[in-house]
């Protein structure tokens, strides 16, 4: 089945809409466009005191301690072209790749434009990498240099180098006398590398390499999460990149028929904090918003969110479903001083979705919300910087009813959906017509479509509209991976059509609605198929769970293994009198602690279907977390490794003695 279109006005003026940003050239002459057309307008912001960046004083201002200071897109283009230079300079050559092995910052952003610029393709290293998977993730691709932040990550390379065949590293920060980068002739700082492509630099010869460059050529390699496995390298043009851009600027850009609707334009900022070696945060956070002429700010990590939040004031920004339920948390444990606050904070949480639910929300309701706004509304949104105009979602399935909380509460997330694979935006919901519980309809020159077959007819009869294997095609779409010929045959159809391995829902409207992954579907010891994930975004907004994770593969019923918000435990506890052990694992055997746990299981398995519900669980002490290899460097569940790490567990749920959940 294919896609069918949406209906309104806003589709129609989609198809056609053009402006100076929607273009066909590559990637380093669409950042040179953008910095002609903003010029003195301001394109980086940058905290002080996070980094000893060797950049500074001569190449960008120096930032005060915990301030933010700026660049402008000339400014920005400037370090660009020296950098590019630079790399010519150290003989990288058309073609050759780059890793670069840093946490998200200005450096870089900077990087990624000067590498392309000079011809080079982008590789991507997350800094949470083990050497061992460093090894990988630079010899797969065969890198020629490695870029990395500071010298502790230089020292992570230099465990595994002997295998690799880098000519040259880069460090962003600057180097100690004593340090890993000092007896070797290889490495230098970014300031230096500056300092060697400002004296090289030609302007003519730098547009030579641009020009030089072909929509087709390779841009990048991004690895995949490897949730299921050993990574594969995507290979992504700048024609898929560009593509992107141009459907993304066509559907959030300033079309005239937007009216009032917030756009993505040059006064838009954005903060960015996901990784930049993920594609989600390299296309919405990246290239789409220096095409835009868009402010990008640099927080100095995701725990420092809320304090970055108050010093940028962002208009946008991106984020993964896990860190808009964090923030929500947040939001509960502020309201938690007093018993009176907490109903307040539930109640007006109540009031949000009921508005974001009426098609017309009538005196009463809009009276209520008004209320709600005075007390509890407002004060969230100054907490995050007072000027947010709509957040994007991506990276994985946001719960329906926490995007109702955020749009009635005046802070629209527009949830997408995309993989690597499709650099990565494949469908998200215009700000003109959100639909919380969707993924917004494709976007412009995609084609998409669905494989009924792969899903039994009866698996999904909530469904208003077709559900199956999401299949599509367009100019965004990888051509396959790194090395991997057999890999890239087995994910193509013999037609053409990329297989996303997804399940998906295409609603009458033309929305997709997110299911679950084919492969992560639990096939019971009954022959029912569950999906997991729907089953745990429903945990989302419990004050009661902080991590779920359902399983049940060749076994009679469903279990879920649940790691309980300590906070929210011990502060019940302190509330009813309870003593509680100081040890978390010690709490996560009290039965007190699973009965009351128990109670947000039976809140969700009242929504669920029978064969869904989960009938025992378990309580575990970890957060699982990317740095204990339980989540991808995107907060996706590494599902393989926690049924490892938590098998006993998992054991103890199906044994006899288990806690049941009431059906």
């Amino acid at each position: 089945m294919a896609s069918p279109e949406p209906a309104g006005q806003w589709w129609a003026a989609e198809q056609t809409y053009t402006d100076e940003v929607v273009g066909t050239d590559t990637l380093p002459s669409m950042f040179e466009a953008a910095a002609d057309r903003y010029g003195s307008a301001p394109a980086q912001r940058y905290k002080g005191g996070v980094y000893e960046r060797s950049l500074t004083p001569e190449a960008i201002p120096e930032a005060p301690d915990g301030e933010f200071t700026d660049i402008s897109y000339e400014e920005m283009r400037a370090v660009v072209r020296r950098l590019a230079a630079g790399f010519r300079a150290l003989g990288l050559e058309a073609g050759d790749r780059v890793a670069v092995f840093a946490d998200t910052r200005m450096e870089w952003a900077l990087t990624d434009f000067a590498v392309l610029a000079a011809g080079g393709v982008v590789t991507t290293v997350y800094t949470d990498s083990s050497p061992k998977q460093v090894k990988y993730l630079i010899d797969d691709p065969d890198a020629t240099g490695v870029v990395v932040g500071d010298e502790s990550l230089l020292e992570r390379v230099h465990e595994v180098d002997e295998d690799l065949d880098l000519s040259f590293s880069v460090v962003m920060d600057e180097t100690a006398p004593d340090g890993p980068a000092a007896d070797r002739e290889d490495a230098l700082t970014m300031a230096a590398l500056y300092e060697r492509g400002d004296e090289a630099f030609d302007a003519d010869t730098y547009r030579e390499w641009i020009d030089e460059r072909d929509p087709d050529d390779l841009a990048s390699i991004i690895y995949t999460s490897g949730t299921t496995g050993q990574p594969k390298g995507v290979r992504l043009t700048h024609r898929n990149f560009r593509a992107n851009v141009n459907q993304c600027r066509k559907r959030m850009g300033p079309r005239p028929d937007k009216g009032e609707t917030p756009v993505l334009d040059e006064n838009s900022r954005t903060i960015s904090f996901l990784p930049l070696a993920h594609v989600f945060e390299r296309l919405a956070g990246h290239f789409l918003m220096f095409a835009s002429g868009a402010t990008v700010g640099y927080a100095e990590s995701p725990d420092t969110l809320p304090e970055d939040l108050q010093l940028l004031s962002p208009t946008t920004g991106a984020s993964v479903p896990r860190v808009y339920e964090r923030i929500f948390d947040n939001m509960r444990e502020q309201a938690s001083d007093s018993a009176a606050k907490q109903r307040i904070f539930e109640w007006a949480v109540g009031v949000a979705r009921d508005y974001a639910r009426a098609d017309d929300p009538g005196v009463a309701l809009r009276a209520k919300r008004a209320a709600a706004d005075r007390l509890v509304y407002s004060t969230v949104r100054e907490r995050m910087g007072g000027e947010v105009e709509f957040l994007v979602s991506g990276g994985g399935s946001l719960s329906r009813e926490l995007a109702e909380m955020f749009l009635g509460m005046g802070i629209p997330v527009v949830e997408g959906y995309g993989l690597t694979e499709t650099a990565p935006v494949l469908s998200v919901n215009p700000t003109e017509d959100i639909r919380p519980g969707t993924m917004g309809p494709p976007v412009t020159d995609v084609d998409a479509r669905l494989d009924e077959s792969a899903v039994g007819d009866d698996q999904f009869p909530e469904a208003e509209g077709t559900v199956g294997e999401l299949e599509v095609t367009g100019p965004n779409v990888t051509d396959g991976y790194w090395n991997a010929p057999a890999e890239t045959d087995a994910t193509f159809t013999e037609d053409g059509y990329f297989l996303t391995g997804d399940i998906v829902e295409i609603t009458p409207e033309g929305y997709l609605r997110y299911k679950d992954r084919l492969k992560q579907l639990i096939v019971l010891s009954t022959g029912k198929n569950v999906a997991p994930e729907p089953i745990e975004d429903r945990f989302a907004t419990s004050d009661r769970v902080d991590q779920v994770m359902v399983v049940g593969d060749d076994r009679k019923f469903i279990g879920a293994v649940v790691v309980p918000n300590f906070e929210a435990v011990r502060r019940w506890a302190d509330r009813e009198g309870i003593d509680l052990p100081d040890d978390d694992e010690a709490v996560c055997r009290d039965e007190r602690v699973r009965e009351w746990v128990g109670e947000a299981v039976d809140e969700v398995n009242a929504e669920l279907e029978r064969v869904e519900r989960i009938k025992a669980f378990e309580l575990v002490s970890w957060e699982w977390t990317a740095e204990n290899d339980l989540l991808t460097p995107s907060m996706k569940k590494k599902r393989r490794n926690i049924r490892h790490v938590h098998d006993d567990a998992i054991e103890r749920i199906y044994e006899e003695r288990a806690t049941v959940a009431a059906e």
